[in-house]
C-alpha cells in the first residue's frame, strides 16, 4: 500500500502521456521499485478539416494538463513541494510553429495532417523517381538520416504547407516543435527538441560522428535552419519549472523537467522491450510493431524505418498504422450505440442484471468472443485515416468484405478486431524481411486490456503474446524510467526491464491460426485490388 512519506521513495515524479484526444497525468514512485501512485484523464479535441487537416489546440492541451496535475495532487496527498521531477511522453510528427515567446502562432498540425499532398509532390514528385519520390532526393536523405519524409503526413510537408498557404504565419515562427516539446517551453520558457523528435523531422544527421541538423537537407527541402531548436537527449533535464507555469500548475517553481521522448519512443521502454530483438505491439488509437534494434535499417517500399531509441547506440524499427483501436471507437460510435440505446442484443445491459460490466469496451469483447475465429467469413480493413505501412496511401480508406444475409452485428464487429489484429500481422511480417523479431511479442496500450484481443492476435500472428500490468500507461512509465536515469537515480535503460515484470501470456491456438490464415490472404489483396477505387472516390492524393 502506498501513502505519502513512505521512506522507500526517493523521487515523486509525475509523467505527462499526450496522447491524441487526451492526456494521462501519472504520479510514480521511484525507490527500490517503479511504482504508479495515481494518475487521471484530460481530454482535448482533435479536430478532422475537410481538406485532410487534423489539427489541435494548444490552449485545450495546457488546460488539460493544468486541470490533471491539480487534480493528482488534491487526490494523492503528495504536497507540490515533494514533487522531484517532470516528464512527457507524446505522440510525435505534429508540428506547432511557436514566435520568441513561445507562444502557438496557430493551432498545432497533427500526426494525422493529410493537407500538404501539393506541396509533397512540388518538392519531390518531379525527375526519376522510387515510389513517387525524387531518387537524387531520396538517396541523400537515406544517406544522411537513414529515412526520408516519403509519407505526406511527416512534419517538413506541414511546414512546407504553412510557408506555401499562410505565409503571415511563417513570417513570424521562431522555432519549430513538436508536440511535448511546446509543452516543455511552455514549462521552462526553453526552445528544445529531444533526438527522437529530431530524427522524426528527417533533417537530423544521424550519421556516426555528425548528430546535428543537416544543412545539406535544410537547403533542399527550403527549411530555414533558424528555425530548427537545440537538441538534447531524452534523459536530460531540459530546464526548470517557471514560476507562472508552476502557479499554473499548482506546483512549486524550479522543479526539474526532463525531455522525455515521444510515444513510439517510449511505449516499448514502458513495455520492458529495452534489449536488441525485443518486439512489442501497442494498439491504442493508432498502432504499431516495434522491434529494438542496434544499427539503422530502412525499408522505404514499406514505409519502415529504424527511428532513435532513448538509449545510446540502440533504435526502433518502426511501422505503424493510423488507425487500430480508433477503429474499435468507431464501430462502437456507429454499429453499437444507436439512438435508443446500447443494443448487441434485444437487451439493453444497464437492464441486465446477469452481469455488471465495467465498460461498454469490455461487453462488446464478451460479446464478439461467442463467434468462431474468422468473423463467419467477413473481413473488415482497418483504414479509416488513410494508411502508412506497409504501403502508404491517404486515399485509402475502411471497408467490409464479404457480407451475407446471414452477417449480424456481433460478426461485423468481431470482423472490425480481427482487421486490426491483420494489419498488426503484416507490419510484423514486414519487419521480418529486413529484421528479426521476437517470438514473444509484448502487447500493450488500451487493446491489451481485453483478453479476447490479447488471444486473438496471438492465434492471427502465431507468437506467444505477453502483457503487463499497467498497459495503457506505458507511456508514461517509459517516461519516468527516463526521468530516473535523469537524475542519477537508475544506472540506465537495460534497468527498467526488471521493474517491469509480465502479467499474463497468450499462446498461439493452431486451429483457429489455420481460419485467420486464409482470411488474413484475402485481407493483403483488397488494398491492391481497390487502389484505383479510393483515388476515384477520395479527393486526398490528387487535384480537387
Amino acid at each position: 500500500m502506498w501513502y505519502p512519506g513512505r521512506r522507500d521513495v526517493s523521487l515523486y515524479v509525475i509523467a505527462y502521456d499526450f496522447g491524441t484526444t487526451g492526456v494521462k497525468t501519472c504520479l510514480f514512485s521511484i525507490g527500490k521499485t517503479l511504482e504508479m501512485v495515481a494518475g487521471e484523464y484530460g481530454e482535448y479535441g482533435l479536430y478532422i478539416l475537410e481538406n485532410g487537416g487534423a489539427e489541435q489546440d494548444t490552449e485545450e492541451w495546457w488546460d488539460a494538463m493544468c486541470a490533471t496535475t491539480r487534480r493528482l495532487i488534491e487526490k494523492t496527498g503528495v504536497r507540490p513541494e515533494q514533487i522531484d521531477g517532470m516528464t512527457f511522453c507524446s505522440q510525435m510528427q505534429g508540428l506547432v510553429l511557436v514566435d520568441k515567446n513561445g507562444n502557438a502562432l496557430r493551432r498545432p498540425m497533427s500526426y494525422m495532417d493529410q493537407r500538404a499532398v501539393t506541396e509533397m509532390r512540388e518538392t519531390l514528385g518531379h525527375g526519376l523517381a522510387i515510389e513517387g519520390a525524387n531518387i537524387r532526393k531520396l538517396i541523400k536523405s537515406l544517406v544522411i538520416t537513414h529515412a526520408a519524409p516519403t509519407s505526406v503526413k511527416d512534419p517538413l510537408w506541414k511546414y512546407k504547407w504553412v510557408q506555401k498557404n499562410e505565409p503571415d504565419i511563417y513570417s513570424r515562427v521562431h522555432k519549430w516543435l513538436d508536440v511535448k516539446e511546446y509543452l516543455i517551453c511552455r514549462c521552462t520558457g526553453r526552445f528544445v527538441m529531444t533526438k527522437d523528435s529530431a530524427f522524426a523531422t528527417f533533417l537530423y544527421d544521424t550519421r556516426p560522428g555528425k548528430w546535428e541538423w543537416s544543412e545539406t537537407l535544410c537547403k533542399m527541402y527550403g527549411v530555414d535552419p533558424k528555425h530548427l531548436p537545440d537538441v538534447i537527449n531524452c534523459s536530460d533535464q531540459a530546464g526548470v519549472l517557471t514560476e507562472k507555469a508552476a502557479n499554473d500548475l499548482g506546483l512549486r517553481p524550479g522543479v526539474p523537467v526532463y525531455g522525455g521522448g515521444g510515444d513510439a519512443t517510449l511505449i516499448g521502454v514502458g513495455a520492458g522491450c529495452t534489449d536488441v530483438g525485443d518486439t512489442h505491439i501497442y494498439c491504442g488509437t493508432s498502432g504499431w510493431v516495434g522491434t529494438v534494434i542496434d544499427r539503422q535499417v530502412v525499408d522505404i517500399f514499406a514505409k519502415i524505418a529504424g527511428t532513435i531509441s532513448a538509449e545510446a547506440g540502440k533504435y526502433i524499427y518502426f511501422a505503424e498504422m493510423e488507425t487500430a483501436g480508433k477503429c474499435f471507437e468507431w464501430v462502437k460510435d456507429h454499429l453499437v450505440l444507436d439512438e435508443i440505446g446500447v443494443y448487441l442484443q434485444k437487451t439493453h445491459i444497464t437492464e441486465s442484471r446477469e452481469k455488471v460490466y465495467e465498460s461498454l469496451y469490455d461487453y462488446m469483447s464478451e460479446t464478439i468472443s461467442k463467434i468462431g475465429p474468422g468473423a463467419g467469413g467477413v473481413i473488415f480493413a482497418p483504414w479509416l485515416h488513410g494508411n502508412r505501412c506497409p504501403f502508404e496511401d491517404p486515399n485509402a480508406a475502411g471497408m467490409f468484405f464479404n457480407i451475407k444475409l446471414e452477417t449480424g452485428k456481433t460478426e461485423i464487429i468481431r470482423a472490425v478486431l480481427e482487421g486490426i489484429c491483420y494489419h498488426l500481422r503484416w507490419m510484423l511480417e514486414a519487419q521480418e524481411k529486413k529484421v528479426e523479431t521476437s517470438c514473444t511479442i509484448r502487447f500493450v496500450g488500451g487493446g491489451a486490456l481485453s483478453p479476447v484481443t490479447c488471444q486473438m492476435l496471438a492465434d492471427i500472428t502465431g507468437r506467444v503474446i505477453e502483457t503487463v500490468e499497467a498497459s495503457k500507461d506505458v507511456g508514461a512509465v517509459g517516461a519516468a524510467v527516463l526521468a530516473a536515469v535523469g537524475s542519477g537515480k537508475l544506472p540506465g535503460m537495460a534497468a527498467a526491464r526488471s521493474l517491469i515484470p509480465v502479467k499474463e501470456r497468450y499462446e498461439p491456438d493452431p486451429g483457429r491460426k489455420k481460419i485467420y490464415d486464409k482470411n488474413y490472404e484475402v485481407y493483403k489483396r483488397l488494398y491492391k485490388t481497390n487502389k484505383k477505387n479510393f483515388a476515384m472516390m477520395n479527393v486526398y492524393g490528387r487535384e480537387a
